[in-house]
Protein backbone atom coordinates (compact mmCIF):
# COMPACT_ATOMS: atom_id res chain seq x y z
CA UNK A 1 0.00 0.00 0.00
CA UNK A 2 1.58 3.32 -0.84
CA UNK A 3 0.39 6.02 1.12
CA UNK A 4 0.15 10.23 1.32
CA UNK A 5 0.46 12.00 4.63
CA UNK A 6 -0.47 15.90 4.68
CA UNK A 7 0.85 17.17 8.45
CA UNK A 8 3.19 14.79 8.78
CA UNK A 9 5.24 17.40 11.22
CA UNK A 10 2.18 18.01 13.56
CA UNK A 11 1.30 16.30 16.80
CA UNK A 12 -1.40 13.87 14.63
CA UNK A 13 0.48 13.56 12.01
CA UNK A 14 3.43 12.16 13.82
CA UNK A 15 1.73 9.57 14.92
CA UNK A 16 0.22 8.51 11.66
CA UNK A 17 3.35 8.37 10.03
CA UNK A 18 4.74 6.37 12.87
CA UNK A 19 2.29 3.99 12.42
CA UNK A 20 2.64 3.65 8.75
CA UNK A 21 6.42 2.99 9.06
CA UNK A 22 5.67 0.14 11.67
CA UNK A 23 2.92 -1.45 9.21
CA UNK A 24 4.34 -3.96 6.79
CA UNK A 25 1.42 -3.25 4.33
CA UNK A 26 3.20 0.34 3.84
CA UNK A 27 5.51 -0.20 1.51
CA UNK A 28 6.06 4.05 0.73
CA UNK A 29 4.70 6.42 2.49
CA UNK A 30 5.26 9.88 1.20
CA UNK A 31 4.88 13.25 3.29
CA UNK A 32 4.00 16.69 2.18
CA UNK A 33 4.26 19.50 3.86
CA UNK A 34 6.36 23.11 3.85
CA UNK A 35 8.26 21.05 5.99
CA UNK A 36 10.79 17.89 6.19
CA UNK A 37 9.94 15.83 9.45
CA UNK A 38 13.59 14.81 10.23
CA UNK A 39 12.47 11.03 10.19
CA UNK A 40 14.53 8.60 8.28
CA UNK A 41 13.52 5.51 6.86
CA UNK A 42 13.90 3.07 3.84
CA UNK A 43 10.07 3.48 2.85
CA UNK A 44 10.00 7.26 3.49
CA UNK A 45 9.63 9.96 1.10
CA UNK A 46 9.10 13.65 1.50
CA UNK A 47 7.86 16.17 -0.35
CA UNK A 48 8.69 19.81 0.69
CA UNK A 49 5.84 22.12 -0.78
CA UNK A 50 5.65 25.89 0.44
CA UNK A 51 2.06 26.42 -1.58
CA UNK A 52 -0.32 24.07 0.07
CA UNK A 53 -3.48 25.49 -1.63
CA UNK A 54 -1.67 24.81 -5.40
CA UNK A 55 -0.72 21.47 -7.06
CA UNK A 56 -0.18 22.68 -10.03
CA UNK A 57 2.29 20.36 -12.14
CA UNK A 58 2.07 18.20 -9.57
CA UNK A 59 -0.20 15.57 -10.95
CA UNK A 60 2.18 13.08 -11.96
CA UNK A 61 4.16 13.22 -8.84
CA UNK A 62 0.71 12.53 -7.00
CA UNK A 63 -0.31 9.46 -9.01
CA UNK A 64 -0.43 5.95 -7.97
CA UNK A 65 -1.35 6.09 -4.47
CA UNK A 66 -4.23 3.94 -2.18
CA UNK A 67 -4.56 6.38 0.49
CA UNK A 68 -4.64 10.03 1.73
CA UNK A 69 -4.08 10.58 6.07
CA UNK A 70 -5.11 14.28 5.70
CA UNK A 71 -3.81 15.58 8.93
CA UNK A 72 -2.65 19.39 8.63
CA UNK A 73 -4.66 21.50 10.87
CA UNK A 74 -4.27 24.27 13.03
CA UNK A 75 -5.59 25.78 16.40
CA UNK A 76 -8.54 27.92 15.91
CA UNK A 77 -7.51 30.02 19.05
CA UNK A 78 -7.17 33.90 18.21
CA UNK A 79 -7.76 33.19 14.16
CA UNK A 80 -10.15 35.04 12.24
CA UNK A 81 -12.78 32.70 10.18
CA UNK A 82 -11.10 33.72 6.91
CA UNK A 83 -7.56 32.73 7.99
CA UNK A 84 -8.80 29.62 9.48
CA UNK A 85 -10.99 28.56 6.41
CA UNK A 86 -8.05 29.21 4.40
CA UNK A 87 -6.04 26.96 6.02
CA UNK A 88 -8.86 24.13 6.90
CA UNK A 89 -10.75 24.18 3.90
CA UNK A 90 -8.62 25.67 1.41
CA UNK A 91 -5.76 23.86 2.10
CA UNK A 92 -7.23 20.71 2.48
CA UNK A 93 -9.70 21.32 -0.39
CA UNK A 94 -6.84 22.09 -2.31
CA UNK A 95 -5.48 18.37 -1.97
CA UNK A 96 -7.93 16.74 -2.25
CA UNK A 97 -9.90 17.86 -5.68
CA UNK A 98 -6.16 17.25 -7.21
CA UNK A 99 -6.39 13.39 -6.22
CA UNK A 100 -9.95 12.98 -7.27
CA UNK A 101 -8.36 13.86 -10.19
CA UNK A 102 -5.54 11.47 -10.69
CA UNK A 103 -6.49 8.77 -8.13
CA UNK A 104 -10.38 8.70 -8.48
CA UNK A 105 -12.04 6.59 -5.64
CA UNK A 106 -8.64 6.74 -3.61
CA UNK A 107 -9.29 6.42 0.20
CA UNK A 108 -8.99 9.93 1.84
CA UNK A 109 -9.20 10.16 5.37
CA UNK A 110 -9.77 13.24 6.92
CA UNK A 111 -8.65 13.73 10.86
CA UNK A 112 -11.26 16.54 11.82
CA UNK A 113 -12.58 16.54 15.21
CA UNK A 114 -15.17 15.87 17.80
CA UNK A 115 -18.07 18.41 17.69
CA UNK A 116 -17.52 19.15 14.07
CA UNK A 117 -21.01 20.56 13.08
CA UNK A 118 -22.59 19.19 9.76
CA UNK A 119 -24.98 21.44 9.72
CA UNK A 120 -22.62 24.46 8.97
CA UNK A 121 -24.83 26.82 10.86
CA UNK A 122 -24.28 26.41 14.71
CA UNK A 123 -22.55 29.06 16.75
CA UNK A 124 -18.56 27.73 16.55
CA UNK A 125 -16.66 28.82 14.04
CA UNK A 126 -14.13 26.10 13.97
CA UNK A 127 -17.21 23.40 13.79
CA UNK A 128 -18.49 25.37 11.00
CA UNK A 129 -15.46 25.40 9.06
CA UNK A 130 -14.74 21.66 9.19
CA UNK A 131 -18.36 20.97 8.74
CA UNK A 132 -17.89 22.58 5.50
CA UNK A 133 -15.01 20.73 4.74
CA UNK A 134 -16.31 17.66 5.97
CA UNK A 135 -19.34 17.60 3.89
CA UNK A 136 -17.29 18.95 0.83
CA UNK A 137 -15.17 16.13 1.05
CA UNK A 138 -17.98 13.71 0.89
CA UNK A 139 -19.00 15.39 -2.47
CA UNK A 140 -15.45 14.42 -4.29
CA UNK A 141 -15.28 10.78 -6.42
CA UNK A 142 -13.11 10.40 -3.49
CA UNK A 143 -13.80 7.58 -1.13
CA UNK A 144 -13.70 10.11 2.29
CA UNK A 145 -14.03 9.15 5.43
CA UNK A 146 -13.79 11.29 8.55
CA UNK A 147 -12.30 10.49 11.65
CA UNK A 148 -13.80 13.16 14.94
CA UNK A 149 -11.28 12.45 18.12
CA UNK A 150 -12.00 14.23 20.69
CA UNK A 151 -8.55 14.75 23.22
CA UNK A 152 -5.43 13.18 22.45
CA UNK A 153 -2.70 11.91 24.40
CA UNK A 154 0.53 12.07 22.46
CA UNK A 155 3.03 9.22 22.83
CA UNK A 156 6.17 7.79 21.34
CA UNK A 157 8.02 11.24 22.24
CA UNK A 158 5.40 12.99 19.95
CA UNK A 159 4.95 16.83 21.16
CA UNK A 160 2.37 19.65 19.98
CA UNK A 161 3.63 22.10 17.71
CA UNK A 162 1.35 24.76 19.26
CA UNK A 163 2.92 26.59 22.63
CA UNK A 164 -0.31 26.66 25.04
CA UNK A 165 -1.19 22.74 23.69
CA UNK A 166 2.39 21.59 25.39
CA UNK A 167 1.77 23.59 28.46
CA UNK A 168 -1.63 21.73 28.70
CA UNK A 169 0.05 18.08 28.19
CA UNK A 170 3.02 18.51 30.48
CA UNK A 171 0.30 19.43 33.14
CA UNK A 172 -2.10 16.93 31.81
CA UNK A 173 0.14 14.20 30.71
CA UNK A 174 0.12 11.99 34.06
CA UNK A 175 -3.49 11.96 33.85
CA UNK A 176 -4.30 11.31 30.31
CA UNK A 177 -3.73 7.25 30.55
CA UNK A 178 -6.28 7.54 33.63
CA UNK A 179 -8.55 9.55 31.92
CA UNK A 180 -8.68 7.29 29.00
CA UNK A 181 -9.52 4.20 31.18
CA UNK A 182 -12.15 6.20 32.06
CA UNK A 183 -13.57 8.26 29.45
CA UNK A 184 -12.56 5.72 26.24
CA UNK A 185 -15.05 7.71 24.33
CA UNK A 186 -13.45 11.29 24.89
CA UNK A 187 -9.56 10.78 25.05
CA UNK A 188 -7.34 8.65 22.61
CA UNK A 189 -4.05 8.84 21.39
CA UNK A 190 -1.50 9.44 18.27
CA UNK A 191 -1.25 5.42 18.29
CA UNK A 192 -4.62 4.50 18.17
CA UNK A 193 -5.80 7.42 15.32
CA UNK A 194 -2.34 6.14 13.19
CA UNK A 195 -4.15 2.34 13.67
CA UNK A 196 -7.57 4.01 12.79
CA UNK A 197 -6.53 5.54 9.70
CA UNK A 198 -4.74 2.58 8.63
CA UNK A 199 -7.56 -0.19 8.95
CA UNK A 200 -10.11 2.20 7.26
CA UNK A 201 -7.40 2.54 4.16
CA UNK A 202 -6.73 -1.04 4.45
CA UNK A 203 -11.13 -2.35 4.80
CA UNK A 204 -13.02 0.99 4.61
CA UNK A 205 -15.55 1.16 7.37
CA UNK A 206 -19.29 0.96 7.81
CA UNK A 207 -19.66 4.88 8.55
CA UNK A 208 -18.49 8.00 6.68
CA UNK A 209 -18.22 9.99 9.08
CA UNK A 210 -16.50 8.27 12.59
CA UNK A 211 -16.74 9.41 15.89
CA UNK A 212 -14.78 8.14 19.32
CA UNK A 213 -16.47 4.89 19.20
CA UNK A 214 -16.24 3.96 15.77
CA UNK A 215 -12.15 4.94 16.08
CA UNK A 216 -11.45 2.79 18.96
CA UNK A 217 -13.67 0.04 17.32
CA UNK A 218 -11.49 0.75 13.92
CA UNK A 219 -8.52 0.49 15.76
CA UNK A 220 -9.00 -2.57 17.97
CA UNK A 221 -8.60 -0.69 20.86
Amino acid sequence: MKVLIFGATGMVGQGVLLECLRDQEVELAVTIGRTATGVKDAKLREIVHNDLANYAGMEETLTGFDACFFCLGVSSSGMKEADYTRVTYDFTLAAAETLSRVNPGMKFIYVSGAGTDSSEKGRAMWARVKGRVENALLRLPLSAYMLRPGFIQPMDGIQSKTPSYRVFYSIMGPLLPLLRRALPNQVTSTREIGRAVLAVAKGGYEKRILEMRDIRAVAGA
